[in-house]
């Protein structure tokens, strides 16, 4: 199989952060972006962007910004398939999806997917850790697009019942360190900030 290309969940509404782009909180040296970037970049052939509203923002990043193909907020998995389209595009047949908001995920995160997946025909699987599966981390074959297109055309917004009724597989890490700790709130952010000090 092709190496996958990355989309970067950005599209979130942040209401529990006043709102904005959390990506563009600053964590560390950078952004909370920044440090998403880095960890997916080394284990993809591509990477890019889903975000909604003015482009020009994310600018900096050097990376393709990808809004959601359907209309209204319809969640991750729309920008799943906005990073399904674009991959198609470039030729993959896999996209591997992370969240803009998650700086600390596995750097053998897409390693681990791809092995989930072996001998499946239509490869899709999420991340999980004995607490439960983290479903804006999986692997998503381009091959279902136009399947996804029209589930969420027909209002469809919840990922794990899509994957579901596919037959996803699941990449399993383990819980220690946290590793799909997400900032939703300040308090969240505070902890990241002396998580990257550390």
């Amino acid at each position: 199989m092709k190496q996958p290309c990355a989309i970067i969940l950005a599209g979130g509404r942040a209401t529990r952060m006043g709102g904005g782009d959390k990506g563009l909180l600053p964590l560390g040296r950078g952004a909370l972006l920044d440090h998403v970037i880095d960890r997916i970049t080394p284990q993809v052939a591509a990477t890019a962007l889903n975000a909604n509203g003015d482009p020009a923002r994310l600018a900096r990043f050097g990376l393709p910004v990808l809004a959601d193909p359907v209309e209204g907020f319809a969640g991750p998995l729309a920008g799943v398939l906005a990073g399904m389209d674009w991959a198609a595009r470039q030729g993959a047949e896999t996209v591997v999806s992370v969240a803009a908001d998650t700086p600390f995920f596995p750097c053998d995160l897409v390693p681990q997917l791809l092995l989930a997946t072996e001998g499946m025909d239509v490869p899709l699987a999420l991340a999980a850790t004995p607490d439960g599966r983290h479903p804006t981390f999986g692997l998503w074959p381009v091959a279902l697009r136009a399947d996804l297109r029209a589930a969420l055309e027909g209002g469809l917004r919840k990922v794990v019942q899509w994957t579901d009724a596919h037959g996803a597989a699941t990449a399993m890490f383990p819980a220690a360190g946290d590793p799909f700790f997400n900032v939703n709130t300040p308090e969240d952010l505070a902890r990241a900030q002396a998580m990257v000090a550390e």
